[in-house]
């Protein structure tokens, strides 16, 4: 008996032991529990509202220091139209210093792959250049005639829509968007060493050649500023490793300084605007309703017909609505103001583009995940019927030998029967 008791007091004592070694486990660990639950509560509200500038600010930092430069250029317009020289500063070492760093960028070998989807890739130029710039010309002549917009601000809606694609952002879309980064690559390199040439051509085209615009010396000025300087940086980027690797290494600071040089072009152009005279702001309000509105319609004509004409290629669907709206600012200040560098409106010409660049970005960074779901949706049904058609033409393929057999049998039992009787 007292050999059956033992076992049953040294369980109990153990339990005993356990259960109070739980509650002081249990005791040690509801502070850090709490301090865990304490940790994952919501910051503070003034946090909560400062990561969400900053985020704002990450997102459209050009835009927000662009505003900023324009309101200082409105409270004293001759620092930037006279005193910091933009005649030598701005439209030319600004400029030129541009120019040499987008030529270092441009992939020329990407153009060995224009015959790999010639179709797409001219559809992409084509509408870009010419089906976009055409509407919004239409459009703005119609608002002009209707004295619901002032020329000038007309005249930069036109400007804008006859500029070519930009870079990064295309880019930074199609990925989003699921599209064929390859085809993105390829556009938005070809179309902007074509924009230097054919952007000034369609808007003297669309515009006309006025008492402010040389046409001979316009041309010159393009091809010293920005024809020379790209040449230039094509040259260091395939002849001269150091600079390329220099460039490549130090390619944030480059960056940042050429958004700077941006940045400045567009300040002075705004005190020679401001210095002038400025519309009134409730034109301007308009001018940027309109510009989304020209935007969303463009945005939808691009996708319908992509969709009609590249309708079992959803990456390039996805990749030819951003790259078919789309409109650079790194290349369309520096040629405005190698235009009209001397017409006092220059600042009006260029404020529908610094409207329609953030407003490209909001919208397809809105559309994109909707687009990559489409295009995984689509692929799969793609997928999908050609798995069907190639079961289906097994089936057809073996459907003719089992009839044969079937009936190479039948002939024989007929023998066999003819034979014995």
């Amino acid at each position: 008996m007292s050999n059956e008791r033992t076992p049953i007091n040294i369980n109990a004592s153990v339990v005993g032991v356990s259960v109070h070694a739980l509650h002081s486990l249990e005791n040690t660990l509801n502070p850090v529990q709490e301090n865990a639950s304490e940790n994952n509560a919501s910051p503070p509200l003034y946090k909560r509202i400062w990561s969400k500038c900053q985020s704002i600010y990450g997102t459209h930092s050009f835009l927000i220091k662009a505003l900023i430069l324009i309101l200082i250029a409105f409270a004293y317009p001759p620092l930037g139209a006279t005193y910091l020289a933009p005649q030598i500063t701005a439209t030319w070492i600004a400029v030129i210093f541009i120019f040499i760093l987008a030529g270092m960028g441009i992939k020329t070998e990407e153009f060995a792959k224009a015959f790999q989807r010639l179709p797409f890739n001219l559809f992409v130029q084509l509408f870009n250049f010419g089906v976009v710039s055409s509407i919004v010309f239409g459009f703005s002549r119609l608002m002009v005639s209707v004295n619901a917009l002032t020329q000038s601000l007309a005249d930069g809606m036109t400007i804008c829509a006859s500029l070519p694609i930009t870079i990064n952002m295309v880019l930074v879309l199609t990925k989003s968007a699921g599209g064929d980064e390859a085809a993105a690559i390829f556009n938005a390199a070809f179309g902007n060493l074509v924009g230097i040439f054919l952007s000034p051509a369609l808007i003297l085209g669309y515009l006309g050649v006025t008492g402010e615009v040389n046409m001979g010396q316009v041309f010159f000025k393009l091809g010293l500023r920005v024809v020379l300087p790209i040449f230039i940086g094509q040259i260091l980027q395939h002849f001269v490793p150091p600079a390329k690797e220099f460039v490549k290494q130090y390619k944030k600071y480059f960056k940042t300084a050429q958004e700077c040089c941006l940045l400045f072009i567009i300040y002075t152009v705004f005190c020679k605007t401001f210095l002038q005279g400025m519309e009134a702001v409730g034109q301007i309000f308009l001018m940027i309703a309109l510009q989304f509105f020209m935007l969303c319609v463009v945005m939808v004509l691009a996708w319908t017909c992509l969709r009609v004409l590249f309708r079992n290629e959803p990456k390039l669907q996805a990749m030819g609505l951003f790259g078919c709206t789309h409109k650079t600012v790194a290349m369309g200040v520096p040629l405005i103001n190698a235009i009209y560098e001397s017409n006092p409106m220059v600042g009006l010409y260029t404020l529908p583009l610094l409207i329609w660049h953030p407003m490209q970005l909001v919208v397809g960074s809105f559309v994109a995940p909707y687009v990559a779901a489409y295009v995984q949706r689509r692929e799969e049904e793609i997928s999908s019927t050609l798995q069907e058609e190639k079961s289906e033409d097994g089936t057809t393929s073996g459907g003719p030998d089992e009839t044969t057999i079937q009936d190479e049998m039948e002939q024989g039992v007929v023998e066999d029967k003819t034979d014995s009787s």
